[in-house]
């Protein structure tokens, strides 16, 4: 089968790539002509594990193409998805949709078969009709269908999670589109992947209901973590007493500085503004972005009070910059925050990353960069965990009490043992633990 795919982002080029792997003719499309010409010589505009083999692997053997001509890349394709971004629209916290209706309103206008548009951006409730209505003005005498495929890709682990998924959801009414749909995904139905078919409007809220629940969890137990350290307990306790209840399950309960990324900050907020609009409010949601948001600057809080009485001056090594491991995003990284809060309160700020450094140059202009974790604690006042990378996990406890000026470690991912970094001698804080 031919698939098309508009957008060559994160979910497109990943997407792309591991149909192509399935056997199926991919072509990505996008209108960023360097970016094309990148793929085209092997280079990711993304950080993705394996992705990069992926890639070359298939555009060698001819199933993966890349293109900014949209009217020839939809040519002959009985799927075409549309993949581009929906960021959070200035002013008011929606989605910005410009980008799919553009597309949408570009496919009607040059396709030449029947087809399956489908909706792979996370898109709120509704956008699928104004997508059906697009298509209807702009391509009346053309066969086609509109279905919503929402993605469930974690960053740093897409491949797996696109060839091994929780699940696979398509929404829509329309029996062909099931049939197409079903053949795109056939080799992952024999591998009996659970698959959802449901309405397209349900479709689209389940994306968005997902990761709502996901950033409560994580913020319910950074709560939790905040109410240890008052009272005594230990969170890392908590989270395993309450996970090992298969109604709760243990993922997504690690306490830390909060979450960012490209997902959980703007389909939350996107979601609390659908709920706005049907004047069907989520408090639960509410109170999520709000606490998360305020916990970001209460982690600069925390370095600057270990830092002691006066921080002005002092240095502070800061080991991760991305919201996570393995990919090189920054959007909405809670080291953004702790950077600007230790910035504000005089203190020179040194960070290492392996693979995030590039992108925070432009976000983070104040903050220097290090070419390793061992030169980013040099004569630092305090050092401080904030991603929770492999390279991190099993650093020479002694050669950093060496470098650093004076001996302070603060974990935000709580990845050592208290016991052992106090007996190297360090002054440790962590989260939810005393």
């Amino acid at each position: 089968m031919k698939i098309a795919i508009i957008g060559s982002g994160y979910v497109g080029l990943v997407s792309g790539a591991c149909f192509a792997d399935f056997g199926h003719d991919v072509v990505c499309i996008d209108s960023d002509e360097s970016k094309i010409e990148r793929l085209k010589s092997g280079k990711m505009p993304i950080f993705e594990p394996g992705l990069d083999d992926l890639v070359e692997n298939n555009a060698r053997a001819g199933r993966l193409s890349f293109t900014t001509d949209l009217p020839g890349g939809i040519a002959g394709a009985q799927a075409i998805f549309i993949a581009v971004g929906t960021p959070s629209r200035r002013g008011d916290g929606h989605a910005d949709l410009s980008y799919v209706y553009a597309v949408a309103n570009e496919v009607g206008q040059n396709l030449s078969n029947p087809a399956i548009i489908v909706t792979k951006s996370t898109v709120p409730v509704g956008t699928g009709d104004e997508v059906e209505r697009l298509l209807a003005e702009a391509a009346p005498e053309h066969r086609y269908a509109v279905a919503s495929n929402p993605e469930f890709l974690r960053e740093g682990a897409a491949i797996i999670d696109f060839k091994r998924p929780d699940r696979i959801v398509i929404g829509t009414d329309d029996d062909w589109a099931r049939d197409v749909m079903r053949e795109v995904y056939r080799p992952l139905f024999l591998n009996q992947s659970p698959t959802l078919f449901t309405t397209r409007r349900s479709a689209e809220l389940i994306k968005y209901a997902a990761n709502a629940f996901l950033a409560t969890k994580i913020t319910f137990i950074n709560e939790i973590a905040d109410l240890c350290e008052k009272v005594g307990g230990d969170v890392q306790d908590i989270a395993r007493g309450i996970g090992l209840d298969n109604r709760i399950g243990s993922k997504f309960l690690h306490p830390g500085p909060g979450y960012g990324g490209s997902c959980f900050p703007k389909d939350t907020l996107a979601l609390l503004k659908t709920a706005e609009d049907y004047e069907s409010p989520l408090r639960i949601v509410e109170a999520v972005n709000k606490v998360n948001d305020s916990r970001k600057r209460a982690m600069g809080r925390k370095v600057t009070d270990a830092l002691g009485d006066t921080p002005w001056g002092k240095r502070v090594a800061l080991l991760g910059l991305t919201f996570k491991p393995n990919t090189d995003d920054m959007r909405d990284a809670p080291s953004i925050a702790i950077s600007q809060a230790l910035l504000d309160a005089g203190v020179e700020v040194i960070a290492y990353d392996p693979e995030g450094m590039d992108v925070a140059k432009s976000l983070l202009p104040e903050v220097s960069m290090a070419e390793d974790p061992y030169a980013a604690v040099e004569g630092a006042d305090a050092i401080v965990i904030v991603t929770e990378w492999d390279v991190f996990r099993a650093l020479d406890l002694s050669r950093l009490r060496q470098a650093a000026r004076t001996p302070v470690l603060v974990d935000l991912r709580n990845i050592y043992n208290p016991e052992e970094i106090r007996t190297a001698g360090f002054q440790y804080s962590s989260i939810g633990r005393l």
